[in-house]
């Protein structure tokens, strides 16, 4: 049986109409739930709360959802793993150690490969729930160890690109919607195209060679200068962590090493924001809304800032938090370049050494930055536009 409204016990007759309605505004969620079979299953508390909290209901129902799809990420990554050609005892075992049989079973039977398909998995997902991802083939170490290391230094590089990305890559986009075909928006419609085209590999050897090779003003590669010892570890981001800790050369030489690949990186991100800026801002300046405000005589930063731009966020936000997730997991060549290492050389090592529980980690990880991207993005939608606000 669907849920109907139920009027509140002191409502009754012609004279409650409209009083009675009015009154069961707060009260509607609470009968709704409540008629609900599966609220009614739910303790009396954690019912209200639900019913009074519509962003509890929709993160309780993303969570779940999260959990089934990373599930799945784990079973779409174990079948194609197994199904790439090659064995993993050839790809790291050396030249006389394939050769003998022994050898090769106790690898086979360390790593678990001698069990059948489902048993494997099964084993996997038994581990995976007591925080265990294995122990990598290549570095002897747990996967989750050589995560915890590779995360930070990934995150670290596409936080501070996805950062700048928004902020030049915003301002450029309402730049160029504001001077509709003039010389300042066809100049920045050019630079977005170029940093769209422009191969992210390319740009990277080029700005290695020119700023670090012939002009000396980028430090080398890595992260740290030579000889200068990482901060200590709290968050794994160098820069927060020396920062912390009060160790400001150290902090200096992060960003210096920080700032060449992240702003190769910037350089895709923020003709794509630009572009996606440009065009939302347009759609906005023509509706009757914004119109009206002009009408009025409301000023016109007042009316860029509160009616246009927090309009337009709303696509933009969309595109930030995907090109976000791009970072996060495929900057494999930057680090490459610049000898970054991050989640992205990381994957580079596992997957060319047909190390499959550090692939298999590796896959993991990137599905869950898309989830609570995603999930992100979908909370600071209605953060920034009341219309699409979870009801």
């Amino acid at each position: 049986m669907s849920p109907r409204w139920v009027p509140s016990k002191g409502a009754g007759g012609k004279g409650a109409g409209s009083e009675g309605r009015e009154g069961a505004g707060s009260g509607d969620g609470d009968r709704l739930l409540a008629a609900s079979p599966t609220a009614r299953r739910l303790p009396g508390p954690r019912r209200r709360l639900l019913a009074r909290h519509p962003l509890a209901r929709f993160l309780l129902r993303r969570t779940a959802t999260a959990v089934l799809l990373a599930l799945g990420v784990t079973l779409v990554t174990f079948v194609l793993t197994n199904l790439v050609p090659g064995d993993p005892a050839a790809a790291n075992l050396g030249q006389r150690a394939i050769g003998d049989p022994a050898i090769v079973a106790q690898f086979r039977h360390h790593y678990g490969l001698d069990k059948p398909l489902p048993v494997q998995y099964v084993t996997y997902l038994g581990n995976l729930l007591h925080g265990d991802l294995g122990e990598s083939q290549q570095s002897h170490q747990s996967v989750l160890t050589d995560l915890s290391t590779a995360v930070p230094a990934t995150l670290e590089l596409a936080g501070a690109a996805i950062v700048v990305s928004l902020i030049v890559g915003v301002a450029f986009g309402v730049i160029a919607a504001l001077r509709r075909d003039r010389f300042t928006d066809q100049l920045l419609r050019v630079v977005s195209l170029l940093g769209v085209s422009v191969p992210t590999f390319w740009l990277a050897l080029l700005a290695f060679y020119v700023f670090f090779y012939r002009l000396g003003w980028a430090p080398g590669s890595g992260r740290l200068d030579p000889g200068m010892t990482a901060p200590p570890h709290v968050t794994g981001l160098y820069t927060v962590d020396a920062a912390l800790a009060g160790q400001w050369p150290v902090f200096w030489s992060a960003v210096g090493h920080l700032a060449l690949p992240a702003l190769v990186l910037t350089a895709y991100t923020v003709g794509l924001l630009t572009r996606f800026t440009r065009s939302a801002v347009l759609e906005v300046l023509n509706q009757d809304y914004v119109r009206a405000a002009r009408a009025k005589g409301l000023p016109g930063r007042t009316v860029l800032f509160q009616y246009v731009l927090r309009a337009a966020l709303v696509p933009v936000i969309t595109v930030a938090g995907l090109a976000f997730g791009a970072l996060l997991s495929g900057t494999v060549l930057v680090e490459s370049i610049f000898a970054w290492p991050g989640l992205g050389a990381y994957a580079y090592r596992s997957a060319t050494t047909l190390d499959l529980p550090a692939v298999m980690g590796v896959g993991l990880v990137v599905g869950l930055v898309y989830l609570i991207v995603n999930l992100a993005v979908d909370v600071l939608y209605g953060v920034i536009d009341p219309r699409v606000r979870v009801q």
